[in-house]
């Protein structure tokens, strides 16, 4: 199968990397303690709808980052680092929800959007 075209799909967007991953960067060590974004969120913040841009420098540079806070759409942590995760969410008092063999975080609470004053707030209706 051949590879799609650039800009075919909305997170194809090719942002400059030195300067898309400094404000990733700008952006994640902004959320507060408990608090989460999604890779879209960061994005968003951004002005980008390049959320698989977000992950691939969560990927690349978030080891210095407060990582755990930005996380997949469904209120899941990224992937292979959920126990590491789990432990951050509980030190910070992240909202959770548990079921009965697994866990998520409860988005609608620990959600957190940048937005100054006088802007809505990203939510899960939103």
């Amino acid at each position: 199968m051949p590879p799609a075209a650039v800009g075919s799909h909305p997170d194809d967007e090719r942002p400059d990397p030195a300067d898309f991953g400094a404000a990733v960067a700008e952006v994640v060590r902004a959320i507060p303690p408990g608090r989460v974004m999604t890779y879209g969120d960061v994005a968003a913040a951004l002005g980008s709808r390049a959320s698989r841009a977000v992950g691939k420098v969560m990927a690349h540079e978030g080891s210095d980052l407060p990582w755990w806070r930005v996380v997949r759409s469904g209120g899941l942590p990224p992937v292979r680092h959920e126990a590491q995760a789990l432990e951050h969410y509980r030190g910070e008092g992240t909202p959770l929800r548990w079921g009965d063999t697994a866990w998520r975080l409860d988005m609608p609470r620990a959600r957190w959007s940048p937005e100054p004053f006088g802007h809505e707030p990203i939510t899960e209706q939103n």
